[in-house]
């Protein structure tokens, strides 16, 4: 008789759709992506570290090492991932503060954009609307400020740790190397920096990071764009101090709020030979947009259109006056030749021997071999060409950090195109030809999670499991000091707008056991529980 009203109490449950445990299900183990141990071995050794700890509160981990390309292609173009080890370069550019900021925006949470966690908050979108249009600098700095407080206190992403960049030159072959905050001495400054010392008049770089592509329209990683950017031009270029430096454009002036007036440099040519023209400026900003490329969704986003006025004049007319357009978007946007363009309907679908690889940059494309070498050889008919003393660049791309270092010891290469492992810098110090050289970087290292599944969608979750991170033991022993524990997406490297005031979230696991229990977490069987309902 007990047994059938037991039954009778459970059939309206099940016909509800409901359980008798709705809510008391254990946490389900997830996946964290990180960078294979040759290509990083800090990220890869903080992955475990962050596992060891996890596992301390009952949260089962499964580290993922991932090559490189497909760890961005999941991260970024799937989005197939739980949670994911990245980072983020300090380009020039990103000295201003739109581009970190813009990876919280909830306008580029589509596949390809720069928020692949779907981090969404309207009080941030806000103020990122109303800051990139505020030209006065001090109340701009209130509101990138506000964003970053909003940010770090709803952790969907968690600032890992910003890392020095320290490179090493071989100074008996070169001299004239200018590093600059967040690039190091691999900038594209680089041709007209360097002077040689021998009869030797190519650069090699040696890498252990190759680019995800060379196609201007589907490349999302900074290794795809440092090889880039040097054979294809933009209407500015940015100095090492962050001020725009007429390149491709002759002039730039506001003529009025919301319109920028450019004259084109006269007597440029494509490395194939065709001129340079007005139209195919244009055509690179009406491509970009109209190809709706996400990752650069930021820069050609405040843009309404492009005029033609004459041969050498266009005007760039703005949805609304944009403080940084100059800055940001005109440095960025590469112009591409119209005449092989055109044509292409969808740039993303294009095959690795189909991308049109003609710029009309200082240094003219020869060569990729993936995972093997790329090359670059100056174009002499560019109108800087008379300021550059190399041949061109050669790049040795090695299978990890180990290579790149040996490659430096036995002089097969002249420099790194990344930074050295901490274990190197001392080595590298000891060799005579040799020189160090370090900057800080305002790039950072993150893990963000996916916002879309459970349990990463709580903030009162991801805010706990924050105390449960060691970064102090990531820039101690993994980075031997040379670097910073992470708080905000602004570097203290980049003091106008980094906030020196967000919330703070030390390690201490009992303070993350706490911070659980009072969201209505436990633990059962040594795993973590989802709250009751």
């Amino acid at each position: 008789m007990s047994r059938k009203i037991l039954i009778l109490l459970i059939l309206p449950m099940l016909v509800l759709g409901l359980s008798l445990t709705a809510g008391a299900e254990p946490l389900p183990e997830f996946e964290l992506m990180t960078t294979t141990e040759g290509y990083d071995p800090i990220r890869y050794e903080a992955a475990f570290l962050i596992e060891e700890n996890f596992a301390e509160l009952g949260i089962q981990v499964d580290v993922q090492p991932t090559e490189f390309s497909t760890l961005i292609d999941n991260f970024y173009n799937e989005q197939d991932f739980d949670v994911a080890i990245v980072g983020w370069s300090g380009r020039v550019e990103r000295l201003d503060p739109q581009h970190f900021l813009g990876t919280l925006h909830s306008g580029q949470t589509d596949p390809g954009g720069n928020n692949p966690g779907g981090y969404a908050n309207e009080r941030v979108d806000e103020l990122f609307a109303q800051q990139e249009v505020e030209f006065d600098m001090e109340r701009r700095q209130e509101m990138v400020y506000e964003i970053q407080e909003i940010s770090v206190s709803e952790q969907p992403v968690n600032v890992l740790f910003y890392r020095d960049e320290v490179l090493a030159f071989n100074r008996n072959k070169f001299e004239g190397f200018q590093p600059m905050a967040g690039e190091g001495i691999y900038t594209e400054w680089l041709p007209f920096d360097v002077t040689p010392l021998t009869d030797d008049r190519m650069v090699t770089i040696g890498t252990s990071q190759e680019p995800d592509n060379i196609n201007p329209l589907d490349s999302t990683t900074v290794w795809g764009w440092k090889f880039m950017r040097l054979y294809y031009d933009k209407l500015v270029r940015l100095t090492p101090d962050v001020e725009p430096e007429p390149w491709a454009a002759e002039s730039f002036e506001a003529i009025d709020e919301d319109t920028i007036e450019v004259v084109l440099r006269e007597g440029m040519y494509f490395h194939d030979g065709e001129p340079v023209t007005v139209e195919d400026v244009k055509f690179s900003y009406d491509y970009y947009m109209d190809q709706d490329f996400a990752y650069f969704r930021p820069f050609y986003q405040p843009l309404d259109y492009v005029e033609i006025v004459d041969d050498s004049t266009l005007h760039f007319h703005l949805e609304v006056p944009v403080s940084n357009f100059i800055t940001v978007t005109m440095s960025q946007i590469p112009i591409l030749p119209e005449h092989l363009w055109a044509d292409i309907e969808v740039a993303q679908d294009l095959a690795p021997d189909e991308i049109p690889t003609v710029g009309s940059g200082p240094m003219k494309f020869e060569t990729f071999d993936s995972g093997e070498y790329k090359s670059l050889s100056t174009f002499e008919d560019h109108f800087a060409a008379d300021d550059i003393d190399i041949d061109g660049i050669d790049y040795i791309i090695y299978a990890d950090a180990e290579g790149v270092f040996t490659g430096l010891i036995t002089e097969e290469v002249d420099m790194n195109a990344w930074r050295l492992e901490p274990g190197h810098i001392e080595p590298a110090e000891a060799e005579d030809h040799l020189e160090v050289v370090s900057v800080p970087d305002h790039g950072y290292y993150h893990m963000t999670y996916n916002l879309r599944i459970e349990p990463f969608d709580d903030v009162n979750f991801r805010r706990a499991i924050a105390h449960a991170i060691p970064k102090d033991t990531f820039v101690d022993v993994l980075l031997d000091g040379l670097g910073e524990p992470g708080t905000s997406v602004i570097s203290p490297a980049n003091p106008f707008w980094h906030n020196p005031d967000v919330e703070r979230f030390e390690y201490d696991l009992d303070r993350a056991r706490e911070l659980l229990e009072e969201a209505g977490y436990y633990i059962e069987d040594g795993v973590l529980h989802f709250p009751e309902n």
